[in-house]
């Protein structure tokens, strides 16, 4: 049986560009704080990641500052804020702000002062895409960057946080991004790397995957690899609603991530889905992949005004570049199968 991976948003397949570029940069021993000629090599290989990750996210002439992932991002520009925020940020935001802003049943947000507000661009749970008001605190811009045709510059937000294994790039390693100059209180001090926001011996490796990933992605975005997918996430999900009248498909007319299908069938556990697939496989999600292994109702589901039994039978299938026409059909075939033996047992 050859498996089908369809959970993209919770992390992606290193891209060849990002594993050669690491490999080569394995070769330079030298620490980036250090004055020498191996230090400087190193220094060079993050300055040019800096750069390319800057080009790709549409922030030249702002600061990079590489994290260990949109986490860290999140805690790094939120902490000690008091922002406000909603129901369908990642638990990584939620942990960090007042949830008390309004969302609609269609999976907007209602934002009165963008000054005090982070709002996620794009949901991984639904792909809904947001209006980014100008003047707003922080953006998570995790599932966003990569996929959409956006830059930094003219987004209108202050600061975001963006993460490279969501593009291609390498787990454990991410970046906040803002305007030059902005001062920005460490969470972790010590030999003021990173201007002073991020103390720590750099994590070159990932840095330089990051870089080409970034790199990558731009590149995909401009030969419109994400126009195709959008394509194929169009056909599966007609494909679906052909096979099924039982099901609710979330977000469908909205603007959407172009990989992002969630879909849930009320009374069917959305983790009992995901375990039938795994095992006819197809690797998807329930909800965001960054709750320790945890499956429980939506989160982001529940702030839309769907009730639990909605929310817990929702399930994600988010592509890739990689998935193909027969991907997509092949699991279309499964779970309609598997969604009328559900139904058998429950009549």
């Amino acid at each position: 049986m050859t498996r089908v991976y369809l959970d993209h948003n919770a992390t992606t397949p290193l891209r060849a560009e990002a594993r050669e570029a690491m490999i080569a940069a394995m070769d330079v021993c030298g620490n980036p704080s250090s004055v020498h000629a191996e230090g400087r090599a190193a220094k060079a290989l993050v300055e040019n990641a800096r750069a390319q990750v800057a080009t790709a996210f549409g922030a030249d002439g702002a600061d990079i500052v590489f994290t260990s992932g949109s986490t860290e991002g999140a805690a790094l520009t939120l902490s000690g804020r008091g922002l406000h925020g909603s129901g369908l940020e990642h638990d990584a935001v939620r942990a960090w702000i007042e949830e008390d802003l309004p969302v609609s049943n269609a999976g907007k947000v209602t934002v009165t002062d963008p000054a005090s507000t982070t709002l996620q661009l794009a949901n991984s749970e639904t792909g809904i895409v947001q209006d980014l008001p100008q003047g707003l605190a922080v953006t998570d811009a995790t599932q966003a960057f990569g996929k959409l045709p956006i830059a930094f510059n003219w987004m209108g937000a202050q600061m975001a946080m963006i993460s490279a294994h969501k593009l291609g790039g390498p787990k454990g390693i991410g970046a906040v991004v803002m305007p030059r100059g902005t001062d920005l209180q460490a969470q972790i001090k010590g030999g003021g790397q990173e201007m002073g926001r991020r103390s720590g011996t750099e994590n070159v490796l990932g840095m330089v995957g990051f870089g080409a990933a970034a790199q990558a992605a731009a590149r995909d975005l401009a030969d419109g690899v994400w126009e195709r997918v959008a394509e194929l996430r169009n056909i599966l999900e007609k494909a679906l609603e052909a096979g099924t009248s039982k099901t609710i498909f979330v977000g469908k007319g909205a603007s959407r991530l172009p990989n992002t299908l969630c879909f849930a069938t009320p009374g069917w556990k959305g983790e009992t889905q995901v375990m039938q697939m795994d095992l006819a496989g197809f690797a998807i999600s329930a909800g965001s992949a960054c709750s320790s292994g945890k499956v429980k109702a939506s989160t982001v589901l529940t702030a839309m005004g769907y009730d639990e039994a909605t929310a817990s039978s929702a399930i994600r299938v988010s592509l890739g570049p990689e998935t193909n026409e027969e991907d997509v059909l092949r699991f279309a075939d499964a779970w309609l199968l598997k969604e009328k033996k559900h139904h058998a047992r429950a009549a």
